[in-house]
């Protein structure tokens, strides 16, 4: 998660939402890093678990992240979540709840929707204090 949370500071440099992402492959080692990147690159799904997740698929020369685990500072939405059902990832840790858009168990729950073709162990509240805080300071800031 401290990995998920530098990168969540680095979106800050671009003043977008401060959410970070990491996939790690089987082994431990990092395949892939992102945060949001909606404002640099003017693309709306630049969040940060999509880009974590292609730059993972790249790395691995595959779309399939089998073994791997997506790591969040904040529960993905729908799309992510989505994403991460796609490209197969058997397990996504999260911190902070996303109380409006949070497909992870708070308003939908994507990642374990027994309807779909791939199921996603789900481990919430990691650091979840420190992830909602780094939110809380950046919307705070923006009112």
């Amino acid at each position: 998660m401290g990995l998920a949370l530098a990168e969540a500071r680095r979106a800050l440099t671009t003043g977008d939402v401060p959410i970070g992402a990491v996939v790690l492959g089987p082994d431990g080692g990092v395949l892939g890093v992102g945060c949001n990147e909606r404002e640099a690159r003017g693309d709306p799904t630049a969040h940060a678990e999509v880009v974590a997740i292609r730059a993972a698929a790249a790395a691995l020369g595959a779309w399939r992240l089998e073994g791997c685990t997506l790591v969040v500072s904040l529960e993905p939405c729908a799309m992510c979540a989505g994403a991460a059902v796609l490209a197969r990832v058997p397990r996504v840790v999260f911190g902070a709840w996303d109380e409006k858009a949070g497909a992870a168990g708070s308003v939908l729950d994507v990642l374990r929707e027994r309807r779909l073709n791939h199921w996603v162990e789900v481990f919430p509240g990691v650091r979840e204090a420190e992830c909602a805080a780094l939110l809380k300071d950046f919307f705070g800031a923006q009112r």
